[in-house]
């Protein structure tokens, strides 16, 4: 057999081929031309014209891989989100944002309350205003407190502190709450002799810096204070709210009247231990109901159904936040509340 152009051995003749007597192409297999009859030789076998010639055959190639566009995206977003959270976080710790409790004043830009307490053990046992900031938290505020409050102190010691005016012009308070000694209110001749000049001046201070003065109206002893002839819980405690009502007419300064709703507590027929065993200092559940008596009084708003408890009994917490919502708002201008 002759050797056809290109390497073709006749009968096993490549693909691609014509007969160049009629020009018919012919598949490589067939020893002579289906069109004529010719055999196919060297002779009358040649490469087809371009134009007769079918395309060549070429291997397809594998579409190039989609890149996951969706998983690439999530991937940069999560990234992207992963390093914005590390510098908030380093400029603004958790406690900032309020992820462990109130966060306090120190986001920039964030509304904020601040809140001054001077008082005695009545404010600090239980830390009532921290309870209070963490009330306020749970309805949606947020707040900044400090508190000068050593135990047994008056308001004309606090006065006479070297402490007490640097701290009231410190910062720009919202309130400052004033709570006299638990005993002094009670008696018409200290009221007059200590607490209502202190007062007097203390107010002073606190206008002249632009904040609120609120007064703190205590709850009696548990049992009177029968050396003062007040024998009795109730007769001490109408003589406090006495005291206290009476300088917040003089100065035009409203009250918190924690000692009233403590007393509403108390007529009930189950109400919570709200004494320590002294007989005087708050349970956790009365700092509660003082701190919920402090929300309805500064925010002019409703403390039942707050999420915070301090730990009480749910059932327990809802009663005292209703006790309080109830004494506040229930008659606002009483306590020299605006409406």
């Amino acid at each position: 057999m002759s050797p056809l152009p290109g390497g073709a051995i006749l009968g096993l003749a490549v693909a691609d081929r014509v007969c160049t007597r009629c020009w018919t192409w012919f598949p490589g297999t067939l020893g002579n031309c289906p069109q004529c009859g010719a055999p196919l030789t060297a002779a009358n076998a040649a490469p087809p014209p371009p134009g007769l010639a079918p395309p060549p055959y070429a291997e397809p190639h594998p579409s190039p891989p989609v890149a996951p566009e969706r998983g690439v995206n999530r991937l940069r977003w999560v990234l992207v989100t992963a390093i914005f959270a590390a510098v908030v976080l380093a400029v603004f710790p958790l406690p900032q944002l309020g992820l462990w409790g109130n966060p306090g004043c120190s986001f920039p830009g964030a509304t904020c309350t601040k809140v001054l307490f001077i008082g005695d053990s009545y404010t600090s046992v239980n830390d009532l205003p921290a309870t209070f900031a963490e009330l306020a938290w749970a309805g949606g505020h947020r707040v900044q407190t400090e508190a000068l409050d050593e135990g047994g102190w008056t308001l004309a010691e606090h006065l006479a502190a070297s402490e007490t005016a640097p701290t009231i012009d410190s910062e720009r308070w919202d309130d400052v709450v004033l709570q006299e000694q638990s005993q002094i209110p009670s008696l018409a001749v200290d009221r007059a002799g200590m607490m209502y000049p202190a007062a007097t001046k203390l107010v002073s201070l606190i206008r002249r810096q632009g904040a609120h003065p609120i007064f703190y109206l205590t709850f009696a002893h548990q049992d009177g204070w029968p050396d003062a002839g007040l024998p009795d819980y109730p007769s001490m405690q109408a003589a406090i709210d006495a005291g206290y009502l009476g300088i917040s007419d003089q100065l035009d300064v409203p009250v918190a009247p924690v000692g009233a709703a403590w007393q509403t507590v108390v007529d009930e027929a189950s109400h919570p231990g709200m004494w320590q065993s002294d007989g005087s200092h708050p349970t956790l559940s009365g700092t509660y109901l003082a701190a919920c008596v402090f929300y309805a009084t500064v925010f002019r708003q409703t403390p039942v159904a707050l999420g915070f408890d301090d730990g009480l009994p749910r059932g327990e917490a809802r009663s005292l936040q209703t006790v309080a919502a109830a004494t506040v708002l229930g008659d606002p201008a009483h306590w020299g509340l605006p409406t």
